[in-house]
């Protein structure tokens, strides 16, 4: 009998990769003997390392336990084909396990249901769709990569309650609380990449590094900068991965940024500026499953202008600034209600002193 609170706990389990498997999916699986005690747990590692099915049959080896028989609760179908590591669904055959339960079918093309029907080939039983949802919600990022070839593009903006970002004379430091900040930064740990404007870097000079949170693994930054007019000395290109989005062909300035570390991609232009639809196809390109964005009102909205936004990820704070101060999106007006985007509430809490609300963009 299938049992959904073990897939509970190995959902538990897929939770503990999330700052550190990308560009793989988070997943975990657990164990059950046939007696209903678990005897083994795993959730996948850095991508080149194990998978969360073979750490679970390596700890249930580590335990003195045989799985032959068990029932395997897996978040998302064990994979099919030969990556950086062998197919999970090989070594769950190997291992003569009596039942796989999962999830949510893989999305990659290399797997898209192979997995579950190579192990129900080999006179295992499988159960997919399982808490499907809640596997869903941890690598909806990983998902849209596999099926559109774009990353999920969460938009992140700290604003007052009437929606302003900074005063007039640009200063917003700070707007949000200390709790909010740093709670700020478990979202830019979970991202394969941190993306911004070039008129944030030459206004605030940010870093975009996580430092509030412990993660092994720091997510790639990312200046959209259609003038090139990246300095030299911009903390952003501190320590490396830092990527130069431009669509300009300077030889100067590449060597000059290119000696200081940093990655410089050229895309193709539209009305002076990097065309969103190309800048989303190369970061899909690149493996990216989830992208932070952290930027100004006019990079927030001509990438919201373009549909390339899915979540919007909002930090308000209990101020009023008035309507001389910045606002958080610069986007062209409206003539009809009925034109306007449609989002669906996720989630809203209180961070410290302020609200965190997370809507995704809806599909009706």
């Amino acid at each position: 009998m299938i049992n959904p609170e073990f897939m509970h706990r190995a959902l538990q389990l897929a939770e503990r990769g999330l700052y550190t498997t990308t560009p793989n999916p988070r997943v975990g699986c657990v164990i059950v003997s046939p007696e209903g005690k678990v005897i083994g747990e795993g959730f996948t590692q850095p991508a080149g390392q194990n998978h969360a099915e073979i750490q679970a049959l390596e700890d249930a080896a580590r335990r003195g336990h045989s799985v032959e028989g068990a029932t395997v609760y897996v978040t998302l179908e064990p994979c099919a084909h030969y990556g950086r590591t062998p197919p999970c669904c090989d070594a769950l055959i190997r291992a003569r396990v009596g039942h796989v339960v999962s999830a949510m079918q893989d999305p990659n093309p290399l797997v898209a249901g192979q997995g579950l029907a190579r192990i129900a080939a080999e006179g295992i039983h499988v159960t997919p769709n399982v808490l499907a949802d809640e596997a869903l919600a941890l690598n909806r990022g990983f998902v849209k990569r596999m099926t559109l070839g774009t990353p999920l593009l969460r938009l992140k903006i700290a604003a007052s309650l009437d929606g302003r970002t900074a005063m007039a004379n640009g200063e917003s430091q700070w707007i949000t609380g200390d709790a909010a900040r740093a709670d700020g930064h478990h979202w830019r740990a979970r991202s394969c990449a941190v993306l911004t404007g070039i008129g944030t870097v030459l206004a605030d000079d940010p870093q975009l590094n996580v430092r509030a949170v412990q993660t092994p693994r720091q997510p790639a930054r990312i200046v959209v900068d259609s003038q090139l007019r990246t300095p030299s000395t911009a903390a952003i290109l501190r320590d490396g991965n830092t990527l130069i989005v431009t669509c300009i062909a300077d030889p100067g300035r590449h060597a000059e940024l290119l000696a200081k570390g940093a990655e410089i991609l050229a895309l193709p232009a539209r009305d002076g500026h990097v065309a969103p639809d190309a800048l989303m196809e190369a970061l899909g390109q690149r493996g990216y499953n989830e992208v932070l964005v952290e930027a100004g009102s006019r990079l927030n909205g001509a990438l919201l202008a373009a549909g390339c936004v899915d979540e919007l990820l909002l930090y308000l704070a209990p101020k009023v600034l008035g309507s001389d101060a910045r606002g958080m999106l610069d986007l062209p007006g409206l003539e009809r209600l009925a034109d306007a985007s449609q989002w669906v509430f996720d989630d809203f809490r209180k961070v410290g002193d302020d609200l965190r609300v997370l809507a995704h963009l809806s599909k009706a």
